[in-house]
């Protein structure tokens, strides 16, 4: 039955061989009604994990997009929540969308927002700890939701137009975005790129002072750690014995 799966999502190949109704009969009109049924439900987990492409592309576009995608991406884990991880990498090779080079970006923070969403809880530090002495010397470590996406388009100022009802038209260039999980929901941020540069170092493991350094001198540290610390982002210091 090795052939059972590639036959559900490619429509061209024959019904598996084997395959009998509840009569002994061929099951060509069952498979194919359950050939369909797989594509429609990884089609609807498409829909919702992605709103904001739905929104910008219209429901009908999506769907009949998502299905191309379905079929050469079929799921590698049964929790739907997790598929569409290629999907990004998709819709910059996908032609009917070629003139909407933003999507990508946004899908990968659609995505981002999802990991974030589903990532392990953490308890953040107290903000007096930053006062340790050996700060230099410590690894800051941050919440598994913290994400960095970076752009050269407004991702964040086009989710924001897509998801809130009062938010301005979107605008502007390149935009990177920490998204967080300070409580129950994803929050995406813009953030400067120095801020981005220390938190992807930290996120890389990188003792405070390396990832300081890699920031580069234009950083505003303070708004930084403010940032991070208000967002609940990190969980541990840790101090080399």
């Amino acid at each position: 039955m090795s052939d059972f799966a590639p036959a559900l999502l490619d429509p061209t190949l024959a019904i598996p061989p084997g395959l009998s109704d509840a009569r002994g009969g061929p099951a060509d009109r069952r498979f194919a009604v359950y050939r369909n049924n797989v594509v429609v439900s990884l089609t609807d987990a498409m829909a919702t994990g992605f709103p904001v492409i739905l929104k910008l592309v219209g429901d009908e576009f999506f769907r009949a997009m998502a299905g191309v995608f379905v079929r050469a991406h079929p799921p590698d884990s049964p929790v739907l929540a997790r598929y569409g991880a290629a999907f990004p990498g998709f819709l910059e090779t996908f032609e009917p969308v070629a003139q909407l080079p933003y999507l990508a970006d946004v899908a990968r923070l659609e995505l981002a927002m999802r990991a974030a969403y589903h990532a392990a809880d953490a308890a953040p530090v107290a903000p007096d700890a930053l006062a340790h002495p050996r700060l230099m010397e410590a690894r800051l470590r941050l919440a598994p939701a913290t994400r960095v996406v970076a752009s050269p388009y407004p991702i964040h100022a086009i989710w924001r137009a897509n998801t809130e009802a009062d938010a301005p038209p979107a605008q502007g260039g390149a935009e990177t975005v920490l998204v967080t999980r300070p409580d129950w929901d994803p929050w995406p941020r813009p953030i400067a790129p120095a801020a981005a540069r220390l938190i992807l170092a930290l996120l890389a493991d990188l003792p405070f002072a390396a990832a300081l350094e890699a920031a580069g001198d234009d950083i505003d540290l303070a708004a930084t750690l403010t940032l991070l610390l208000d967002t609940k982002s990190i969980i541990a210091i840790e101090v080399p014995e």
